[in-house]
């Protein structure tokens, strides 16, 4: 592919004025002063991440130079985030202080490298396209989508299982909050699930809780070369107290909840296509073998809930059992955030490309600290109880993920 345009014909980096060198800080961004996120960062020794990138930019003297380290530090990101949930290399300088299983590292350091990434463009001279894909190289590499998006390999006789994540959100709530579908998505990639039918290999990434990037087409491009080569996939995110919902219809709608950079968008999910864009895609997960197993101490519900618009009605009405025909949806299973809406996307583009593969959306329970360490502004950054409840909650998706492979 070749590289956006920028200001120098030869891809070379030139000073800009000093004027124009302030850089851009997102809203996430923004956060990453506080005290938890760097307390994050140093107990799990990611906090030497950023730094080290920002090194390899100041070295780069041209586009192709700035998106090799991009690309580079990225993939090492991603890699050292799945080693350490896996148990491979060092958890951090205080071995107790952040258990290895934590997805939180992995989001902190992101955002660390793409605040250097911004600073480093602003001075770079390189054109505001240059510098948007070279945060995109960076995104897909460190979240391990651009493996999804080639296809991965498919090793002989072993099935192939995409299963993909969540970044935290409702941060400016709790900024200490973890999101357990990320550290599933940790937990499980590259592994290989021993399930009646033979071995399954998975392969995981992580998606940002932001509606523009969804708008843009960040699913699709992750999804649309994996879904061909895979023989079953889900999507993960956190959903209510004490229970795992399998999710049996999505909706086209956004329903307007604030996201990571604090926006709201409300109304239909905007796909390509939209002429041919349906009200409700579904789940062809086999829900009921899944509902049916003991895989671990959370009940799991076949959810068949959604939100409509009935055909010639103006109000909005709570289906139990589904929606009916002719219907415009207001809220799938999973509701109307961007986990109903990953689960939309998914789904539709599995229909469009006439896949007859099992695959549908699963919600975790919301992940909980212990007893006396709910009071963010009080609070540990983590604590015994809330490991063991990211713990359960991983296994109990691995089992489901097996159920899944062996039921379809």
């Amino acid at each position: 592919m070749a590289p956006p345009p920028h200001a120098a014909a030869t891809g070379a980096v030139a000073a800009r004025p000093a004027s124009d060198a302030a850089p851009a800080v997102t809203v996430e961004e923004g956060r990453l002063d506080r005290d938890v996120p760097r307390r994050i960062l140093a107990d799990s020794g990611f906090d030497g991440v950023a730094p080290a990138f920002a090194t390899a930019l100041r070295g780069a003297g041209s586009y192709a130079q700035a998106e090799r380290a991009a690309v580079r530090h990225g993939e090492r990101l991603w890699r050292r985030a799945v080693d350490r949930a896996q148990g491979r290399g060092p958890a951090g300088p205080q071995e107790h202080a952040l258990s290895r299983d934590d997805d939180r590292p992995l989001y902190w350091a992101r955002l660390a490298m793409t605040r250097e990434l911004r600073a480093w463009h602003a001075e770079s001279g390189l054109s505001e396209a240059a510098g948007v894909r070279l945060l995109e190289r960076l995104e897909s590499t460190s979240r391990g989508q651009e493996p999804l998006a080639v296809g991965g390999g498919r090793d002989k006789g072993l099935k192939r299982i995409v299963v993909t994540g969540f970044d935290p959100f409702t941060l400016d709530r709790d900024i200490r909050i973890s999101n357990p579908s990320g550290a599933v998505a940790l937990a499980l990639d590259g592994t290989v699930i021993r399930t009646a039918d033979g071995p399954a290999r998975v392969e995981t990434a992580v998606f940002p809780v932001r509606w523009g990037d969804f708008a843009d087409g960040t699913v699709e491009r992750a999804l649309r070369r994996a879904l061909p080569r895979a023989d079953l996939f889900v999507t993960v995110s956190q959903g209510r107290v004490g229970r795992i919902d399998v999710e049996r219809y999505n909706g086209a709608w956004r329903g307007g909840f604030g996201d990571n950079e604090n926006v709201s968008q409300t109304g239909l999910v905007p796909v390509k296509d939209p002429a041919t864009q349906p009200q409700w895609t579904r789940t062809t997960l086999p829900y009921a073998g899944i509902v049916a197993a003991d895989t671990g101490r959370f009940p799991v519900y076949d959810n068949t809930s959604v939100t409509e618009i009935p055909a010639g009605g103006t109000a909005p009405v709570v289906r139990p059992e589904g929606p009916t025909p002719g219907s415009a949806a207001r809220a799938g299973g999973g509701g109307d955030y961007l986990s109903n809406e990953i689960a939309y996307r998914a789904t539709l583009l599995r229909d469009r490309l006439g896949l007859d593969i099992p695959g549908g959306h699963v919600h975790t329970p919301v992940l909980q600290f212990g007893p006396g360490n709910t009071d963010p502004a009080t609070g540990s950054v983590t604590d015994p109880v809330f490991v063991q409840n990211r713990l359960d909650i991983t296994e109990q998706l691995r089992a489901i993920v097996r159920v899944a492979a062996e039921e379809s």
